[in-house]
């Protein structure tokens, strides 16, 4: 399996956080970065400041002050503006889209993570818009890795089609958990680990080669080219 080199911009070693934990996993021989968060209520999603994208982990911590957990959320166009659905502090910027379209985003069925201010869902694009819960948060992405345990069904087993992936799931308690491949993965194999090992019926892929963790705890936080939106956890 070829190994993926993160260049890493490294903060100051942080303690665990309570609500936030964050460390390494290995399934079927690949390596795996996952980040728990307990409390949904400490997610933020983060797109800009008054005046320009925000695009790295270091501008939004001089911005919002450290943060316990960050990693890119939706996928965004060449300007860093959302494709999808997305909501922050309850105020829409753009509307979910329920059609097919090119791309991992265009494949359906595709999904939207959504915070409430006491839960964390990540549900089915058309069901999210049929019932429009009450969402202090989400974001929009594709394609939905595990449904109600269910792989997404154009996920071929033993595809050779692999990439560093990002993505976030939420188990039956309500725990949210994220991850990021820090070696590449098929989309089978992600939506796998999502679903027996992390426990988590519902997953959304987030993002591939573009994706990035800011793991303070880890003493981790990548660096690459600016970011679109971010979903972030508050200390």
């Amino acid at each position: 399996m070829t190994r993926f080199l993160f260049v890493l911009l490294l903060w100051p070693l942080a303690g665990a956080t309570s609500h936030v934990s964050c460390d390494d996993k290995i399934f079927e021989t690949i390596n795996f970065t996952v980040c728990t968060v307990a409390n949904p209520a400490k997610i933020d999603l983060h797109l800009r400041d008054d005046t320009e994208v925000i695009g790295s982990f270091r501008r939004l911590e001089a911005l919002y002050g450290p943060q316990a957990f960050a990693t890119n959320a939706g996928m965004y166009h060449p300007d860093r503006s959302p494709v999808g659905h997305y909501i922050s502090e309850g105020r829409e910027e753009r509307r979910g889209i329920t059609s097919a379209g090119p791309g991992n985003f265009g494949m359906l069925p595709n999904g939207i993570f959504c915070v409430t201010n006491i839960t964390a869902k990540v549900l089915e694009t058309k069901a999210y818009v049929r019932d429009t819960p009450d969402c202090r948060i989400a974001t929009q992405s594709g394609p939905l890795l595990v449904q109600k345990g269910k792989l997404h069904p154009r996920f071929i087993p033993g595809s050779t089609a692999l990439n560093i992936r990002n993505g976030v799931g939420v188990t039956e308690s309500g725990t949210v958990v994220f991850a990021i491949s820090n070696d590449v993965v098929n989309f089978d194999t992600f939506a796998r680990f999502f679903r027996d090992a992390l426990a988590a019926p519902n997953a959304l892929y987030l993002d591939g080669r573009i994706s990035r963790f800011h793991a303070p705890s880890l003493g981790r936080s990548d660096v690459g080219l600016p970011m679109g939106p971010i979903l972030s956890v508050r200390p």
